[in-house]
């Protein structure tokens, strides 16, 4: 008596008499599964089907269960054979011209070093107030380097000047009260 098992072969040598185990009991219930999720069983026949699986304890009780059902995946068609397509009678010149606009790469433009010096300056003086005077010289050295050479930094620059008088105003204002208070 020849058996039909999930993936071709017969479990322990091909003994239908054999006791079925957890596992060999899961793969039978995973084969109706398939059909009834195919549609190839009603949703009855799948739930008599599933408690029989579950109760079966030999392949021999097993097999009929599962027998009227595919078990494995089920072979694709081969695919045609490739056919060389016919070689066209008309012959396209590709174009001898870039299809996208090629722009040459720019060097980013160069940032004046002493309008960086005026804003590192500025930023210090919080911290550290005597950096108020530095930031106010460098960015007015930065703006005339920007006017003669053409570099980046207008924006440091002037917050280097803007922040250095500010500070040194305040610093002013704050020495003015000092005397006028002393005396």
């Amino acid at each position: 008596m020849s058996l039909n098992w999930p993936g071709g072969s017969q479990p322990y040598g091909g003994q239908p008499f054999m006791r079925a185990s957890d596992a060999d009991r899961e793969r039978a219930a995973d084969v109706l599964k398939a059909g009834y999720a195919e549609g190839r069983l009603p949703k009855g026949e799948y739930e008599a089907r599933l408690h029989r699986i579950h109760e079966a304890s030999t392949y021999a009780e097993m097999q009929p269960l599962i027998a009227d059902l595919p078990q494995g995946p089920v072979p694709a068609p081969a695919p045609a054979p490739y056919q060389r397509p016919a070689e066209p009678t008309y012959h396209i010149t590709p174009p001898r011209y870039s299809p996208y606009p090629v722009h040459p790469m720019r060097r980013p433009p160069e940032t004046s070093g002493w309008a960086t010096a005026a804003l590192v300056c500025a930023c210090l003086v919080p911290a550290v107030y005597i950096t108020a005077l530095p930031a106010v010289i460098c960015g007015h050295v930065a703006r005339a380097d920007i006017r003669r050479t053409g570099k980046e930094g207008g924006g440091f620059a002037t917050a280097g000047i803007v922040v250095g008088y500010v500070a040194m105003g305040f610093a002013a204002l704050i020495a003015f009260f000092a005397v006028a208070l002393s005396v």
